[in-house]
C-alpha cells in the first residue's frame, strides 16, 4: 500500500548545477508535458536514487529509470537529453526492473566523455510523471552533491486528473479537449507521439469512433482531431498511469505553431478557372516577377510486375530511407546553425515521419506480397495522404503534402536519380503542389517565383517562400498545369494573380521594375569598397555587424569598412561546455585576419534574458530581460569574462582589436571591466591597451552618456534593446512587436543625448542595431551626430549609397524638428517627405 498523504524530501541523484525545466533545451521536457520537476548538469558519473523505492521501468537503452516512491510518487530518471539515440553505449544499469532500492543507492553508471559527445546535452531531469496527485517545491538553485536536499514532494488534496484506474490496475482512461491551434496536425502529433516514447504503456487516442495508436503520427493525424475536441485517451501497462498524465497534459499543452499564421485557405477556392487570361489565386509570399512558365513534372514510376524479389526490395527501400534521412538531418543542422526556426521544425517532422509505423508497416507489407520498393512506398504514402484530403479538414489537408515530399524524396533514392531540377534561372516554376524539400532546391537555382495549383497561405512551403523572398502563388487551380511550356507570364503575388498572357507592354514595365532593381543592387556593389561620404564631406564609416570569420569575409567582399559588432555568442552556444581560451582567441584571430586592414568591434559575451547556455545555469528569474544578461554576467561568473579577455588580449595586431562591453547601465561597471583589462595585460606582459567602448542599450547608459564617454573610447547603440527598454514593449511580443519602432521621438531624444555627451569627450558614436541597416533612417542617425553605421553585411553598399545622396548639415537642421514630434509614424511620414527612397 501506498501511503499518498506523506510528504517526501528528493536528494540530490547526481552532482551539478541545478536548472528549473523551462531552461531545459528540449521542448517536450521544458513545456512540463512529462511533468514537473528540476535539471541537474551532471559533473559526477553515477546517477543515485533520490528515496527509497521500487524500480518501476528501465529504459531498453540505459539512460532512464522509474522509481517509485513509498508515498507512490513516480519518479523519472532520465539522464542526458537525446541519449536514447545512443543505444546504451556509455551506459551501465544496476537495477532490475521490479527491485527495491535505498535513499542514495547507485541506479545507473556513465561515460561522461562519451555521453556527452554523443548526445545533445548531458542535462538530467528528475520528473514527476504522477503531477496530479503531488507538488513538487524545489528546496534549491543551486548547484547540489549527491544526498543534498533538492525538492519536496508534497500530496494534493485536491485532484485535477481526469484519469480513473481501472479496477485491475494495469489500464487507465482519460479524456481532454485539445487546445492545439488547428487540432492535431503534424506537429503536436510529434510531440504526443514523443511523449508516449518515454514509457513502456500502449497508449492509444479515440475519437468519433476511431481509434489509433500513440505510437504512429499518421493514425493520430487520420484521427481528423480538431481544436476543442474532446479526445480519449488509453494506457496500458506497467507504468500506464504516468504515461496517461503526461499524455493529457502533452494534448491540453498547446505548441506554439507559426504555420498558422495566417487563416487555412477554404478547399472551394482551390478551384479556380482561367478568366480572361488570368488565374486568381491566393498570395502565399509577396513580390511581383514576370519571366517563362516553367511546368515541373513528378517522378512517373514504370509498371510493377509484381513479382519482385522481397529481400533486395527491403533492402533498397533501407538504403533509400536512410540516405533521406541523413540529407534531413543535414538540412536540420543548417537550419539550426542559422538560427531557421521554421524550417528546422518543418524537416524535423519530416524526420518524425519517416519513422511512422503505419507508414513502414504498409510499405513492408506490400513488399512481402512481391511489390516493387518503389510503388510499395508511393502506395503507403498516398493510402494516407487520401485519409488526410478526405476528413474535411483544409489544415490537415495541407499536411499531406509533407507525406508527398517525402515520397518524391524516397523514390529518387530509389531510382537513382540525382535530386536536381533542370529549371532556368529567372524562371517562375509552376506544380501541382511544391514540397518543402522542392522549394530549398529551387531557390538555390534562382527561379524568379513559384506557383501551385494547390497548397494554402498557411503550409510549410509558403512559410519557406516567405523565407527566402520568393514571390509565390497557391490554390490557382487546375488550369494552371494546362499552361504551355514556357510561356511568358507575369507573377503578381500581391495581387494574387497569375497573368497568363500579358501584353508587350506589361512585360516590359514588370521588367523594367526588375532591371531597376537589379541595376541598383549592382550599382551599389560595385562602389561599396569606396569610402562614404556626404555631399558636404563628411566621412561616415559603414561597417558590418557579423557573427564568425565566415561572415567577416562576405563583409570585407561587400564593402565593409569594418566589424562594428562582432557577436561573440556563435561560440558558446550548442555546446556541453564553454570554449577554452586557445579555442576563442583563434576564433577571434580569424575575424581579424579575414578582415585585412580593417578594425573589429568584437562583443564580450551576451548571453542571459532570451539567450540561455546549456552549461552555463542562471538563477531562475521572474522577468531573465531584466535580470543577469550581459555585463552583469561578471558578477555570477567572472572566470568567464576574464577567460574572454585574455584570449582578445593575444590576437595579433592589437590595435585593430576593439573591445564593446554589452548592458552597461553604470560608470562603476565600466571602470571594473577597465581595470580588470589593465591588469591582464600586466599578466600578459602587454604595454598595448585595446579601445575599450560601451554599448548603450540601456536608457541609463544614454543618460550617463557623458561620464561613460569620459572613462570609454567609443559608444555603439544597440538601437534594438534600446527600443524596448525605452518603450517597455518586447520586442518579441506578437501584439506589440510592430510599435517597438526606433524612430519613436523618446528614442532619438536618447541618441542625440548619447551624441552630446560623447562630443564633449571628443568621442565617436555608431550604431549597431537594426536602425542602421533601415535607409529611411541613415539621414536622421548623420543629423544626429552618428559617424558610424554598423549594418547587415548584404546592405553595406545600399546604406553607403545612401550617404552619399546627402548633405550633413540638412541632416542635422531637420532632424532636429524630428524630435519635437509626437509618434514613430509621424517620424517615418515626415522622413519619407524630406528624403524620400529612390
Amino acid at each position: 500500500m501506498h501511503n499518498n498523504n506523506k510528504d517526501l524530501t528528493l536528494s540530490a541523484p547526481l552532482s551539478g548545477p541545478v536548472l528549473t525545466l523551462a531552461k531545459v533545451p528540449d521542448p517536450v521536457f521544458a513545456s512540463g508535458a512529462m511533468g514537473d520537476g528540476i535539471a541537474i548538469d551532471p559533473l559526477n558519473n553515477t546517477l543515485h536514487a533520490p528515496c527509497a523505492g521500487v524500480v518501476v521501468h528501465v529504459a531498453r537503452t540505459g539512460h532512464a529509470v522509474t522509481l517509485r516512491a513509498d508515498n507512490g510518487a513516480e519518479l523519472l530518471l532520465h539522464l542526458g537529453l537525446d541519449t536514447v539515440e545512443l543505444q546504451g553505449e556509455g551506459f551501465s544499469i544496476l537495477v532490475k526492473e521490479g527491485t527495491r532500492v535505498s535513499n542514495g543507492q547507485a541506479l545507473l553508471r556513465f561515460d561522461l566523455d562519451q555521453v556527452a559527445q554523443g548526445c545533445k546535452s548531458l542535462v538530467s531531469l528528475l520528473i514527476l510523471t504522477n503531477s496530479e496527485d503531488f507538488q513538487v517545491l524545489p528546496i534549491t538553485l543551486k548547484s547540489v552533491k549527491v544526498g543534498e536536499p533538492l525538492l519536496h514532494i508534497v500530496p494534493k488534496t485536491i485532484h485535477n486528473a481526469q484519469a480513473e484506474v481501472d479496477s485491475s490496475g494495469a489500464e487507465v482512461h482519460g479524456h481532454i479537449r485539445i487546445s492545439h491551434r488547428g487540432g492535431l496536425h503534424a506537429r503536436p502529433a510529434a510531440l504526443i507521439r514523443q511523449t508516449a516514447h518515454q514509457f513502456n504503456s500502449k497508449s492509444q487516442l479515440h475519437f468519433a469512433g476511431k481509434s489509433a495508436s500513440c505510437d504512429s503520427l499518421i493514425g493520430l493525424m487520420g484521427l481528423g482531431i480538431g481544436e476543442q475536441d474532446e479526445v480519449q485517451v488509453s494506457c496500458k501497462g506497467v507504468d500506464a498511469k504516468a504515461a496517461l498524465q503526461a499524455l493529457l497534459n502533452a494534448l491540453s499543452s498547446a505548441v506554439n505553431d507559426h504555420s498558422l499564421a495566417a487563416a487555412p485557405t477554404p478547399i472551394a477556392q482551390r478551384t479556380r478557372t482561367a478568366e480572361a487570361g488570368m488565374l486568381n489565386g491566393v498570395c502565399a509570399a509577396p513580390g511581383l516577377v514576370g519571366g517563362p512558365l516553367f511546368q515541373l513534372a513528378a517522378i512517373h514510376l514504370p509498371e510493377d510486375t509484381g513479382n519482385a524479389n522481397a529481400e533486395e526490395q527491403l533492402q533498397a527501400l533501407d538504403r533509400a530511407l536512410e540516405r533521406v534521412r541523413s540529407e534531413i538531418r543535414e538540412t536540420l543542422s543548417h537550419a539550426k546553425k542559422h538560427k531557421y526556426t521554421e524550417e528546422e521544425q518543418i524537416f524535423a517532422a519530416h524526420l518524425a515521419l519517416l519513422e511512422d509505423p503505419a507508414l513502414l508497416e504498409a510499405a513492408l507489407q506490400s513488399i512481402d506480397q512481391g511489390s516493387a520498393a518503389t510503388h510499395a512506398w508511393s502506395q503507403s504514402i498516398e493510402v494516407q495522404c487520401e485519409v488526410l484530403q478526405n476528413l474535411g479538414n483544409p489544415l490537415l489537408a495541407e499536411r499531406a503534402n509533407d507525406l508527398r515530399d517525402l515520397k518524391q524524396r524516397v523514390l529518387r533514392a530509389l531510382l537513382g536519380q540525382d535530386w536536381h531540377y533542370d529549371v532556368p534561372a529567372g524562371a517562375i516554376v509552376a506544380a501541382h503542389e511544391l514540397t518543402p524539400s522542392d522549394l530549398l532546391q529551387l531557390s538555390q537555382q534562382g527561379v524568379a517565383g513559384l506557383c501551385m495549383a494547390e497548397g494554402g497561405a498557411t503550409s510549410h512551403v509558403a512559410i519557406l517562400a516567405r523565407g527566402k523572398g520568393l514571390p509565390c502563388l497557391v490554390a490557382l487551380g487546375s488550369s494552371l498545369l494546362n499552361q504551355p511550356q514556357g510561356q511568358s507570364v507575369v507573377l503578381n503575388a500581391d495581387g494574387g494573380r497569375l497573368e497568363l498572357t500579358p501584353n508587350s507592354q506589361r512585360l516590359e514595365q514588370v521588367a523594367q521594375a526588375q532591371r531597376e532593381h537589379l541595376q541598383r543592387r549592382e550599382r551599389q556593389h560595385a562602389q561599396a569598397h569606396n569610402p562614404a561620404h556626404t555631399r558636404d564631406g563628411l566621412r561616415i564609416e559603414v561597417a558590418a555587424n557579423v557573427a564568425s570569420s565566415a561572415e567577416a569575409a562576405d563583409a570585407l567582399k561587400g564593402g565593409a569598412d569594418g566589424v562594428g559588432l562582432l557577436r561573440t555568442e556563435f561560440l558558446f552556444v550548442d555546446r556541453q561546455t564553454a570554449p577554452d581560451e586557445q579555442e576563442q582567441r583563434q576564433a577571434y584571430q580569424a575575424v581579424l585576419d579575414a578582415m585585412g586592414d580593417k578594425s573589429v568591434i568584437i562583443r564580450t559575451i551576451d548571453v542571459g534574458g532570451d539567450k540561455q547556455l546549456d552549461y552555463l545555469p542562471l538563477p531562475a528569474e521572474a522577468n531573465p530581460v531584466l535580470g543577469l544578461r550581459g555585463i552583469r554576467m561578471a558578477q555570477v561568473r567572472p572566470e568567464l569574462l576574464d577567460q574572454q579577455l585574455r584570449a582578445l588580449l593575444q590576437v595579433s595586431p592589437l590595435q585593430r582589436c576593439r573591445i564593446l562591453l554589452p548592458m552597461v547601465s553604470e560608470v562603476d561597471e565600466l571602470l571594473h571591466i577597465r581595470q580588470r583589462l589593465d591588469a591582464l595585460c600586466a599578466e600578459l606582459a602587454l604595454t598595448q591597451r585595446p579601445e575599450l567602448g560601451v554599448m548603450i542599450e540601456v536608457p541609463a547608459a544614454a543618460l550617463l552618456a557623458e561620464q561613460l564617454a569620459e572613462h570609454a573610447d567609443f559608444l555603439s547603440i544597440g538601437t534594438n534593446d534600446l527600443s524596448q527598454y525605452t518603450l517597455a514593449m518586447d520586442r518579441d511580443h506578437a501584439g506589440l512587436a510592430a510599435r517597438v519602432d526606433a524612430l519613436h521621438p523618446a528614442l532619438l531624444r536618447l541618441i542625440a543625448h548619447t551624441c552630446a555627451g560623447a562630443a564633449k569627450h571628443q568621442r565617436w558614436v555608431g550604431v549597431c542595431g537594426a536602425l542602421a541597416s533601415d535607409p529611411l533612417a541613415t539621414p536622421v542617425l548623420i543629423g544626429l551626430g552618428i559617424s558610424e553605421l554598423s549594418v547587415s553585411p548584404p546592405q553595406v553598399g545600399e546604406i553607403k549609397e545612401r550617404v552619399r545622396q546627402l548633405d550633413a548639415a540638412d541632416c542635422r537642421r531637420f532632424s532636429a524638428t524630428l524630435l519635437n514630434l509626437s509618434s514613430a509614424a509621424a517620424v517615418r511620414h515626415a522622413c519619407h517627405q524630406q528624403w524620400p527612397l529612390s
